[in-house]
């Protein structure tokens, strides 16, 4: 059972993860963002995800420069990812694009590096710059984000390496069972992004239920729903408060019927695109 937010999961190529962190997504670069990381870094996060679309990676640097200088840990204790954004998606434009990232981050390395989408015809050519960046031992992890069994299929057909990380929409409405066994049986740790739906399902009456009676709130609940389905978890706030409760849930653990009744809440339902059919 996992103790706190710090505990890991050991990637395919014997990297460790925390199975917590936090997530900026749609957070802009400025003081709040600066600060948000801060709190996180202070109330024992150790995992922060950015990506170069969220344009807030300075920010995130900074907090990290900040946080770690504050807290008195250092950078390896951190683990950072970020993602390349579509637009970059090709060889010599995916290397650059990891130094651009990078650069704004004010690192010298990211832990994880991703692929944010599966754009058609251009997702294995990032990855063979994905892969150079490893061997060369500039990333400690690689991945994707946002692919579906075909997607992982047709990129694992070419390439050296096999992702270490699936980042995708995952909460009770959409359970993605499917792709999580493809993912287990191929050494591939699943991550969820919007892992409350966007706060959709923070009203939810069997949820609420369940939430009073472990004397948490439904987000705690759903959280930890993720990690006992071993999924690692990112949860985005900005507020102190939302970061220490979202990280509070190493102290009790859902019944395995709650367990299954949370999974039956699945409706295929996505807040997000659909990695088979988006336009961007």
């Amino acid at each position: 059972m996992m103790k706190n937010s710090q505990d890991t999961t050991t990637l395919n190529n014997g990297v460790k993860m925390p199975w917590f962190g936090i997530g900026v997504f749609k957070v802009e670069e400025g003081p709040e963002l600066v600060n948000a990381v801060k709190f996180a870094i202070k109330h024992g996060y150790r995992s922060i995800d950015t990506a170069a679309i969220y344009g807030n990676e300075e920010s995130v640097g900074q907090a990290i420069r900040e946080g770690v200088k504050e807290s008195g840990i250092t950078r390896e204790e951190l683990f950072v990812t970020s993602k390349v954004w579509n637009a970059d998606l090709g060889y010599e434009s995916t290397l650059a694009a990891y130094e651009a990232s990078l650069k704004k981050l004010g690192l010298d390395y990211l832990d994880l590096y991703l692929i944010h989408w599966p754009v058609a015809g251009k997702y294995k050519e990032a990855w063979r710059a994905l892969e150079a960046l490893y061997k060369e031992g500039r990333v400690k992890a690689i991945g994707v984000s946002n692919f579906q069994v075909h997607h992982l299929e047709d990129l694992m057909r070419e390439a050296e390496i096999k992702p270490m990380i699936n980042q995708v929409e995952y909460h009770p409405r959409l359970t993605q069972k499917e792709l999580q066994t493809f993912c287990q049986e191929h050494g591939i740790q699943m991550e969820a992004w919007s892992p409350l739906m966007q706060g959709q399902l923070l009203d939810h009456p069997a949820l609420q239920e369940m939430a009073k009676k472990y004397n948490k709130s439904v987000a705690q609940v759903i959280l930890r729903w993720d990690l006992q389905n071993g999924v690692v978890t990112i949860p985005k706030s900005t507020k102190e408060p939302r970061i220490v409760e979202n990280a509070s849930i190493f102290d009790f653990e859902l019944s395995r019927e709650d367990m299954e009744q949370i999974d039956r809440m699945n409706q295929n339902h996505r807040v997000g695109p659909d990695p088979d059919n988006f336009d961007f």
